[in-house]
C-alpha cells in the first residue's frame, strides 16, 4: 500500500509544483500568454487524454508493467524538462511527462481493486490512496518552495527521481501483478480520437480567450467537439472499447465522474491563480508562499479519514453533498482578497476541505461500480475526470482569467507607456513586472501596481465563477442518490462484484 501511494504523490505533485515556479520560469524563458497556459496544463490533458489507454492497456498486459513501464518514462521525461532550453521542448517535456503519468495513477488504483475485496477495506485504502493523491497536489507548492529558495527552477522536476528510483527498486518485489482473464485487441482508432478530442477541444477554447470570437478558433472548437463524438459513436459499435460507456449507466458511476471533473475544474483553477498571488501580488518567496498553502494539505488529509470513518453512519451523498455546499465559503472569501494573505489560504483552506469527501467517496464509488476484470478502465475514468478536470479548470478558467486581466489593463492604460511595452504587459502578470523593472520608476511603479490590481481582479471575477460551479456539485448527489438500492460496507465479494450503492 505504500509503495502504491508512491505514484499517486507524484502524479498530483508533478501538476501542482509548478505553480510556484513560474515567476522565475518566465523570467529566464520568456514564454508568451499562449506557451506560459501550455506550459502548465498540458500535462493535465496528456494524462487525460492518455489514462483511459494506460487504464485498458493495464486491464490486458498488467497494471505492474503499465506501471513500472511508467515509472521509467517519467523519470526521463523530469530530467527533459529540468534542463529544457526553451518554451517549446519544456512543453513537448511535459507532455511525455503526462503521456507516463497516465500510466502511473489507473494502475495503483487497479491494484488495490485487486488487493482488497472486502468493501469496508477496499474504502479506507482507496481514501488512503486519495490522501496521497491530494497530498501531493497540495505539498506541491510546499516542496517547490523549498527548492525554489535554493535551486533554480528545473530542480522542482527532479524531486521525482528519488521516489521514482524507489518504486522502480520495489515494485517488482512487493507489488503482485493483476490483470484480466481475458481481453481483446486493443483499438488504435480509438486510442488516437481518445487523444485528440480533449487537446483540440482545449486549443478552440484557448485560442477564443486569447483572440476573441475569431472563426478559425470556433472551427477548432467545433472540430472537437465531432472528434469526440467519433470517439463515442466508435465505442458503441466495438466488442471490446476502449471506453466502456456502459459503466455510465450506473448512476453512482456517472454522478461521481462528473462531481470529479467539476472538482479539478475548481480547485486546479483556483490553485494556479492563488500560487501566482502569494508571489507576484503579496510579494511572498516561493518558500514562503508555499508555507502559508501547507494548511490546505493538512485539511484534505484530516477531512478524507474523517469522512472515510463516518460513511458507516452517514450516507456517502449527504457527505459529499454537504462538503460541496460548504466549500462555497471558499470563493466567497477569495472575493474580498486584497494584499493580507489570511483572507486567500482561508478562502482556499475552506474550498479544499469542503471538496475533500467527493473527492475521496466519488473515487471509490468509481472504482467499485465496475467488475475485477474492469478495474483499469475504471480506475483510469475515475482518475481521468479528475485530471481533465484539472487541466481544464486550467485552461478555461486561467484563460478566462487572462481575459479579464487583459481588459483591465486596456481599460487602465497608463499614459506614457511605449506601446510594445504595455502590449507585452497585456499578456500577463510576470510580463507585466518585467517590463516595468525596464522602465524608469516613475512609469515602472505604476504599471507593476496596475498589473496586480488587474490580477486581483481576474481572481475576484474567477471565484464567482466557481460559486455557481459548486452549487450544481452540491446538488448532484442529492438528485440521484436514490436510484440504487443500498449494500452492506462490510460485505466481501463475490465472484460477481455488486454494483455499489450511491447511498
Amino acid at each position: 500500500m505504500a509503495v502504491l501511494g508512491i505514484p499517486a504523490v507524484l502524479v498530483m505533485m508533478n501538476m501542482s509544483v509548478l505553480y510556484l515556479a513560474l515567476p522565475s520560469l518566465s523570467a529566464e524563458l520568456e514564454p508568451d500568454g499562449p506557451q506560459l497556459l501550455w506550459i502548465t496544463d498540458i500535462y493535465g490533458f496528456m494524462v487525460a487524454g492518455s489514462m483511459v489507454t494506460m487504464g485498458t492497456l493495464g486491464d490486458r498486459l498488467g497494471h505492474r508493467r503499465i506501471l513500472l513501464g511508467g515509472a521509467v518514462a517519467f523519470t526521463c521525461a523530469s530530467v527533459i524538462a529540468a534542463y529544457a532550453p526553451g518554451a517549446g521542448p519544456l512543453i513537448a517535456a511535459r507532455g511525455v511527462q503526462g503521456v507516463a503519468a497516465a500510466a502511473l495513477a489507473p494502475a495503483s488504483l487497479a491494484m488495490i481493486r485487486a488487493l482488497f475485496l472486502d468493501v469496508r477495506q477496499r474504502t479506507l485504502a482507496i481514501t488512503i490512496w486519495m490522501m496521497a493523491f491530494m497530498g501531493g497536489g497540495a505539498l506541491g507548492p510546499l516542496v517547490g518552495g523549498v527548492l525554489l529558495q535554493y535551486f533554480w527552477w528545473g530542480a522542482v522536476f527532479l524531486l521525482a527521481l528519488p521516489a521514482m528510483a524507489l518504486l522502480l527498486a520495489t515494485g517488482p518485489f512487493l507489488i503482485p501483478e493483476s490483470r484480466a482473464s481475458a481481453s481483446g485487441r486493443l483499438d488504435a482508432v480509438s486510442v488516437v480520437l481518445s487523444l485528440l478530442t480533449p487537446l483540440t477541444i482545449v486549443f478552440g477554447i484557448k485560442d477564443l480567450a486569447v483572440r476573441g470570437f475569431a472563426l478559425p478558433s470556433v472551427g477548432v472548437l467545433v472540430a472537437g467537439l465531432m472528434i469526440g463524438a467519433v470517439f463515442v459513436r466508435r465505442q458503441r459499435r466495438l466488442p471490446n472499447p476502449l471506453l466502456d460507456l456502459g459503466l455510465f449507466g450506473i448512476p453512482a458511476f456517472a454522478v461521481s465522474v462528473t462531481g470529479m471533473v467539476l472538482v479539478g475544474i475548481v480547485l486546479f483553477g483556483t490553485s494556479l491563480l492563488t500560487s501566482q498571488y502569494l508571489q507576484l501580488v503579496i510579494g511572498l518567496s516561493p518558500l514562503e508562499a508555499g508555507l502559508w498553502q501547507l494548511p490546505t494539505a493538512v485539511a484534505g488529509t484530516v477531512v478524507a479519514l474523517l469522512v472515510s470513518g463516518l460513511t458507516g453512519r452517514i450516507r456517502p451523498a449527504v457527505l459529499m453533498s454537504a462538503g460541496a455546499a460548504f466549500a462555497v465559503i471558499g470563493p466567497i472569501l477569495l472575493t474580498q482578497v486584497d494584499t493580507n494573505p489570511v483572507i486567500l489560504v482561508s478562502g482556499s483552506f475552506l474550498l479544499f476541505a469542503g471538496l475533500t469527501p467527493f473527492v475521496a467517496l466519488g473515487t471509490n464509488l468509481v472504482v467499485g461500480a465496475a467488475p475485477p476484470e474492469r478495474a483499469g478502465a475504471a480506475s483510469a475514468i475515475s482518475e481521468t475526470g479528475a485530471e481533465l478536470g484539472g487541466a481544464l479548470g486550467i485552461a478555461v478558467l486561467g484563460s478566462i482569467a487572462t481575459g479579464v486581466y487583459g481588459s483591465y489593463m486596456i481599460g487602465h492604460a497608463l499614459p506614457g507607456v511605449p506601446s510594445q511595452v504595455a502590449e507585452a504587459a497585456r499578456e500577463t502578470l510576470p510580463a507585466a513586472l518585467q517590463a516595468a523593472r525596464r522602465l524608469p520608476e516613475s512609469l515602472g511603479i505604476p504599471l507593476a501596481q496596475t498589473a496586480r490590481d488587474a490580477f486581483a481582479h481576474s481572481l475576484h471575477v474567477h471565484a464567482l465563477i466557481t460559486i455557481p460551479l459548486l452549487i450544481v456539485l452540491a446538488l448532484l448527489p442529492l438528485i440521484l442518490w436514490r436510484t440504487t438500492p443500498p449494500q452492506s460496507p462490510s460485505r466481501p465479494e463475490q465472484a460477481t462484484t455488486p454494483t455499489p450503492a450511491f447511498d
